[in-house]
């Protein structure tokens, strides 16, 4: 009765917390097992970012409420952004949830597990749901431990890319975004710590890490002295390049307040640094910008892309963008569209502005009506299809460097990426996994670019 499912809702922070999870699950004895049919033990990880994604996970809850009816011993938990959110309050709607953890709790699902279990094994379950959605200091340093492919099933291919949280919590209050109250205030984790982690990493064979913070540009800003102009979160890009046998470095979501010219620079400097940034505009509107208290303007952020160019000219952007915000006319969201459409971005996240309890930006008047957030979400991606399409196709007959993951979903043929991010798919022998091989790239969709290795004697 230890076999454990985590489903995962939302974002790669939730992503990392919910291995995290099952990495300190599977130190206290339980099995992670990949099906939620097959489980005594299932628990959601959930967002609330958007009001879909609570709905969502509501939902699937209300659905599993039903096996407990058939089998009693049957655990359901609730963790993550909307247990933070909701709290007790959930039992409303899900009166047979037996767990409600916060997002600076994780580390307290194995202890909160145990005790579910023994009251099964008493006959005796206990009387209340558990609820722990508290503050807890030097939360952030639990997220730390790591379950890879291979620790799981030691005949699989080696994992070779990994999520590193260095960061947690947000002190930004933009008007929009929930976040600051599901996930508290900044937090860093010591410098030090996370470059051993990702030493650790590196000597079970990950080759590439993504560093991850809700603000990850913020790193240390309390913590740590600037150094010869160098911020924090610079100096530990600094100190992860400098690890043997990483490959190369990637992180996100940064805040464009956070692309000072120490950053910019470290593109052409740190050599294991992807050319490639997510860099959430969310609207060209400086109107806008100041409603949704975002700390920049339209003009600011094109400089940013264009500096990052000047350093790199083969640099790759993705970017979010809110449409419909209170008050969006059509005059702000004509700037947004000539702004998107000028950044020419390879990807991009376009979210139709959803009220969310709490925030600023919920009490705001001129909401903008459903269809005409529809429209200007379509414009969009109109515009990112064709962008994207063009760049891609830009890159038929080139040779870009890939990383080699595994075996893609099909399992007859290889995936990995280019440092600009693009999803690749060729042939590859096992032996190439975890190494950077060159890819002559033959043809390209929106989203995934296909080709063969250049090098002689590497298929099947």
């Amino acid at each position: 009765m230890n076999r454990v499912h985590i489903k995962t809702y939302g974002c790669q922070m939730n992503e990392r917390d919910s291995e995290a999870v099952a990495a300190m699950l599977r130190a206290r004895g339980y099995r992670i097992v990949n099906s939620e049919e097959d489980c005594d033990v299932l628990l959601l990880n959930t967002c609330s970012v958007r009001d879909a994604a609570e709905q969502k996970a509501i939902g699937k809850a209300a659905n599993l409420q039903a096996r407990k009816k058939k089998r009693p011993d049957f655990i359901l938990g609730i963790l993550g952004c909307m247990a933070q959110n909701r709290g007790a309050s959930l039992l409303d709607q899900l009166p047979d949830v037996d767990l409600i953890v916060g997002t600076q709790k994780f580390h307290q699902v194995p202890g909160y597990l145990d005790n579910l279990r023994a009251a099964q094994a008493t006959g005796v379950p206990l009387a209340e749901t558990i609820v722990d959605i508290g503050e807890e200091a030097g939360s952030q340093n639990t997220i730390r431990d790591h379950v890879l492919a291979q620790d799981e099933a030691p005949d699989a291919a080696a994992q070779v890319t990994a999520f590193v949280s260095i960061q947690q919590g947000c002190d930004m209050d933009c008007a929009f975004c929930i976040v600051p109250k599901t996930r508290g205030d900044e937090r860093s984790r010591p410098m030090d710590d996370i470059v051993a982690e990702c030493r650790s990493l590196v000597g079970r064979g990950v080759r590439e890490i993504t560093l991850l913070g809700q603000i990850v540009t913020s790193y240390g800003r309390r913590d740590y002295e600037h150094t010869g102009g160098i911020t924090p979160f610079v100096q530990l890009l600094e100190r992860v390049n400098a690890l043997d046998g990483l490959e190369r470095i990637r992180f996100t979501s940064p805040h464009p307040r956070g692309f000072r010219q120490d950053l910019i620079e470290a593109y052409g400097r740190l050599p294991k640094l992807c050319e490639y940034a997510h860099l959430p505009m969310q609207s060209g509107s400086n109107r806008i910008l100041r409603a949704m208290n975002r700390p920049y303007s339209r003009e600011r952020y094109a400089e940013i892309i264009a500096a990052l160019r000047a350093v790199r000219p083969d640099m790759t952007f993705s970017t979010d963008v809110i449409v419909g915000f209170p008050g969006e006319t059509e005059e702000d969201f004509g700037q947004t569209k000539a702004l998107f459409e000028a950044c020419d971005f390879d990807m991009a996240y376009i979210f139709k502005y959803s009220v969310r309890t709490g925030t600023p930006a919920a009490e705001l008047p001129d909401q903008v009506p459903d269809d005409v957030k529809e429209r200007r979400n379509q414009e969009l991606l109109t515009i990112l299809e064709r962008n994207s399409t063009r760049r891609a196709a830009g890159l038929v007959g080139t040779v870009q460097e890939v990383l080699v993951e595994g075996p893609d979903q099909t399992g007859r043929r290889w995936t990995g990426r280019t440092r600009g991010n693009r999803v690749c798919i060729f042939d590859a022998a096992p032996r190439l996994a975890g190494t950077r091989q060159p890819l002559r790239i033959e043809r390209a969709s929106v989203s995934t670019l296909y080709g063969e290795l250049v090098l002689a004697g590497v298929g099947p």
